[in-house]
This record gives C-alpha cells, structure tokens and sequence, in this order.
C-alpha cells in the first residue's frame, strides 16, 4: 500500500471534521460523509469528496475513519454502508462508544471481513484542529502499517494497548482518562460557582494555588473560559460530555464498583444542557450550579 490513502471519514463533527482536514493536509484523498450534510460541506473547500450517503463515502476506500456520537450511532451508519465496503478495508472507529458496543462492532467488522481497530482519540477541537491528538489504538499488528498513515496526519502519537480491537482496551483507556477530564472540568465549574455565591474573587483563589500543586493549566483554561463568556464554539460539547459521562458510569457499573462523581458530572452536564447549553464547552457545566440560565 502507498503513503497516499483513499480514507472514508464517516460524521465530521467538531472532531471528525478536523480529523479529515488533516487526513486532506496529509494528502490522503479524503471522502467525507455526515448525518447533517451542510456539517460535511465545508471540507470540499479542502479537497474533500463529499458523498450523499455512507455506502458512497467507503466505495473504494482503503481505510474508513469513524467519528460518531456514540456506538449505536457508528454501528448504524457502518450497516448502510455495507454496499460499498470491500473486504480487507481497515476500520478506525475513534467514537468514543463505551465497552459493550465496541464488542458489537467489531462483531460487524468481523462479519464484513474488515480489519478492525479500537481507536478513540483524546484531545478536543484545538489539537484535532492542530492534528496532535493522542491516538489509542487495539488492533493487529499485522496491519498497523496500514492504519500508521492515517493515526499519523490526525495523532502526535499513537499509544498501543492491545492486539484486538474487539477487546476495548483502547476504548477502556479512553474511558479512564475521560472519568478524570470529566471530574475535573465540573470541579472547576464548582469552584467558580462557589466562588460567586460567597462573594470570593475568583483571581483570589488562583493566588493563592500559584505555583503549588494543586495549580494545573487545565483549570486555568476551562476557569477563563467561564469568565470570558467564551464558551462557543466548543473545544468539548455539553452534550457530548454527558455522553461520555453516562458511559464511564456504566462501565463502572458493569464492573461492580460506583463512581459517585461521574454520576453526579453527568447530571450537572444534563441539567447545563437543559439551561440551553448543550452546544457550548463542557465548562459551561458551571451553570448547572445555578436555578435558572445564569450569565457571568
């Protein structure tokens, strides 16, 4: 297989839009396919193809990226497009699905005869944009040469955690990281929501942690965020942070243990959502401390 790939990048939301830019920066010939098609149209200023349904976008494709809501989603989209799959196509599914639909996709993966990898990404719009996300990737090694050029143009890195993608050890990874993004992202939101409530400065708290451990550039970012009513367009959405919040309890669930925090996160982001923030950064969780739409 040459450099040069036909890649298939199936929705092309905030991520999956960023991702086939990149793939068309890398000068792979990019087909792109989304639900909402004016989401997908902004690519052809790229060199993107964009195609009218999904079995059009993987028609001859070497490697199909997808970039979904969630695993029903993926799986749905994957099964309209079973027309133009060819056998031995490489599958990078990067939605972040949770661990129980990775097990069903790559059973269709299995069924098609396509050579699956577990792959979701970390990072938000910003490195998505910059193609420096952080890759995490299952799959065989037999075949990550075919896949390297394509977690290459989207990835600064690519971290390998197993040799089957059905097992979900990226997508568990995933889930891990995410619990404590998640967990942190609504502890800044409280902070700043406490801070209003008791009359504290909030520059007063960030003082005060100056230098010492319990700074962190990541609190920093989102808190400026909140404060500069900079919340649009989401590096991260409400919506999708909730998501992944419900799916991370889940997988806790399903392995016997409670994760409290995450549970209530996913509350706090579904309450922000309600307020009519769903679109905007997940920071805007910071209004789900608050009784009615609040402003800062």
């Amino acid at each position: 297989m040459t450099d040069q790939l036909t890649v298939s990048v199936l929705g092309t939301g905030i991520m999956g839009a960023a991702m086939a830019r990149n793939l068309a920066r890398a000068g792979h010939r990019v087909r792109v396919w989304n639900r909402s098609r004016d989401k997908a149209e902004p690519l052809a200023a790229d060199g993107a193809h964009v195609a009218g349904s999904p079995e059009e976008a993987v028609r001859g494709a070497d490697a199909v990226l997808t970039m979904l809501y969630d695993g029903p989603a993926a799986l749905d989209v994957m099964r309209r497009a079973v027309p133009g799959l060819r056998p031995g196509t490489v599958w990078a599914q990067s939605t972040t699905a949770g661990v129980d639909a990775v097990a069903d996709l790559a059973a269709f993966a299995h069924e098609h005869d396509l050579v699956f990898f577990d792959a979701p990404v970390l990072g938000t719009r910003q490195p998505a944009e910059a193609g420096q996300l952080l890759v995490l990737a299952a799959g065989p090694g037999a075949a990550r040469d075919r896949v390297a050029p394509v977690f290459d143009a989207v990835g600064s890195r690519t971290v390998w955690t197993g040799e089957d993608g059905a097992a979900g050890t990226a997508t568990r990874l995933k889930l891990v990281a995410n619990s404590w993004v998640l967990a942190a992202t609504n502890a800044v939101g409280e902070a700043l929501s406490l801070a209003k409530a008791l009359g504290v400065d909030p520059d007063g708290f960030f003082d005060a942690i100056a230098g010492g451990p319990l700074d962190m550039g990541y609190l920093r970012a989102k808190a400026a965020l909140i404060r500069d009513g900079a919340l649009t367009p989401a590096q991260f959405a409400v919506t999708t942070a909730e998501k992944d919040a419900r799916l991370i309890v889940e997988a806790g669930e399903a392995n016997g243990i409670r994760l409290d925090l995450a549970a209530a996160g996913a509350q706090r982001f579904a309450r922000a959502a309600a307020q009519g923030h769903g679109d905007e950064d997940m920071a805007a969780a910071y209004f789900a401390s608050f009784e009615e739409k609040a402003t800062d």
